[in-house]
């Protein structure tokens, strides 16, 4: 199948370079030794993600993104990564920094859980910031 989908629900955000962003994201998941079936984006707002976070994992709090792996096979990517826009929104506004760099963040984020990358402890958190940043900085990929 090989595909990247992008929807939104629940907000009026439109992705732009959806080709870059695509070609960006197969990278980052063939260089992690994974091979895409489908991925699927789904970009919201806070309050249609607090109802995924509540529903599904029973969580009742705001968060930014939620990552759902639905592959059978180990090296085979198939999900639904769920982005609250008014998170990165938020957050990017918090921080100084550009909507569409946080953005891209969330984005590869949800790409490195699905190939196994983790970060509830401190060390995994600091691994996933690293590769964040590594494939963040590719430039390649830059828009």
């Amino acid at each position: 199948m090989n595909q990247i989908n992008f929807f939104s629900e629940d907000t009026d955000f439109e992705l732009s370079h959806k080709e870059i962003i695509s070609s960006w994201i197969i990278h980052t998941i063939t260089t992690e030794n994974h091979e895409l079936s489908e991925l699927n984006y789904i970009f919201c707002s806070d309050e249609y993600l607090l109802q995924i976070n509540v529903d599904y994992l029973q969580h009742d709090y705001y968060t930014d993104v939620i990552t759902f792996d639905n592959s059978e096979e180990e090296s085979v990517i198939e999900g639904d990564i769920f982005i609250s826009i008014d998170r990165i929104s938020d957050y990017a506004q918090d921080q100084g920094i550009a909507f569409e760099t946080e953005l891209r963040r969330v984005i590869i984020h949800g790409v490195l859980h699905l190939v196994g990358y983790n970060d509830k402890t401190d060390d995994e958190q600091e691994e996933m910031t690293e590769k964040e940043n590594a494939y963040l900085s590719l430039p390649q990929f830059q828009i």
